[in-house]
C-alpha cells in the first residue's frame, strides 16, 4: 500500500464498471481527488463516492482542459498529501497520454503507479464478436490513432494488404481517408470492415460492411458516441461469435 500523497494512473476499461480491475475499484473508493476523461462511464466515476471529481477529458472540436493544467492539478494535489486518481478510458498507456503524465510526475518527484485497464482496441471488437487474431485468418493486429493522417498514414501505408487486422481508435472523422490509404496500398475493396460504437455500454451497436463502404458508415458523422474501426477478414466471424443472448448485445447495421 502506497502512502498518502501519490497519483494512480487508472485504466477505466472499455465501459462497464464490472470490467474494471479489483485494484482500480479499490483506488477509486479510497481516492481524495479523481480527474476523469470525458468518455469514462458515469457508473465508473460514481465508484469514487468520497472523492472530489472533475471531468478533464478532451473531445474533438470542443474546448477542453489543457494537458499542462491536468498535470499541474495532479502534482499540486499529491504534494498536499492527497490520493489522486487520474482515470482514463481503456488502458492509460494505450493512446491515452498516460506515459506523458507519468514522465511529468516523475520529474516533479511525485510517487505514482499505473493500474492497467482493458484497452478498447481489444475489448470493443471482442464484445462485437470480432477476434483480432484467428488461426488461418490473422496472426497479428495493428492499433493506430486515427485522429490525423500523420498518425495513421506512416503505419497503414507500410502494411502489406491483409497482413494483419487493423484497429483504429479516434478515427471516425477520418474514416474516408483511412479507407483511401489502405485501398491505395492495395487492400481489396471488399475487405471486411466494422465500426463498433459506444463499446461496453447500453448504446453499443455495430456496423458491418466493407473497406469500400467504410467512408459511408450511416450516421457516423452525427453520432456523439466513440467508434472503434476494425478492418480485416476476422470481421466475418462477427455473425458466429457475437453474443446474441445478452441484453446489451449490439444492434447491427449493414453497410
Amino acid at each position: 500500500m502506497m502512502s498518502r500523497g501519490w497519483v494512480s494512473l487508472v485504466g477505466a476499461g472499455p465501459g462497464y464498471p464490472d470490467l474494471l480491475t479489483v485494484r482500480a475499484v479499490e483506488r477509486l473508493r479510497t481516492a481524495d481527488l479523481v480527474l476523469f476523461d470525458a468518455l469514462v462511464a458515469p457508473a465508473v466515476v460514481a465508484l469514487a463516492g468520497q472523492a472530489q471529481r472533475f471531468c478533464v477529458g478532451k473531445r474533438a472540436g470542443r474546448k477542453s482542459v489543457r494537458q499542462e493544467t491536468i498535470i499541474r492539478l495532479m502534482v499540486r494535489a499529491a504534494q498536499r498529501g492527497r490520493r489522486v486518481v487520474r482515470l482514463k478510458c481503456g488502458d492509460p498507456y494505450v493512446l491515452g497520454r498516460g506515459a506523458e503524465e507519468g514522465v511529468a510526475l516523475r520529474a516533479a518527484g511525485v510517487p505514482f503507479e499505473v493500474v492497467q485497464g482493458i484497452t478498447t482496441a481489444v475489448a470493443a471488437p471482442a464484445g462485437a464478436g470480432i477476434p483480432l487474431t484467428h488461426r488461418g485468418l490473422a496472426s497479428g493486429f495493428v492499433v493506430v490513432s486515427g485522429h490525423h493522417d500523420t498518425s495513421y498514414r506512416p503505419i497503414l501505408g507500410s502494411l502489406e494488404p491483409g497482413s494483419a487486422t487493423v484497429v483504429i481508435l479516434m478515427g471516425l472523422s477520418h474514416r474516408r481517408g483511412i479507407a483511401t490509404c489502405l485501398l491505395e496500398r492495395g487492400w481489396a475493396v471488399d475487405t471486411p470492415a466494422a465500426v463498433v460504437f459506444a463499446a461496453a455500454s447500453s448504446r453499443e451497436r455495430t456496423w458491418i460492411g466493407t473497406l469500400r463502404a467504410l467512408g459511408d458508415t450511416p450516421h457516423a458523422d452525427e453520432s456523439e458516441d466513440p467508434g472503434t474501426i476494425v478492418i480485416g477478414t476476422v470481421v466475418n466471424l462477427h455473425t458466429v461469435l457475437r453474443d446474441v443472448g445478452m441484453s446489451t448485445s449490439a444492434a447491427e447495421g449493414k453497410g
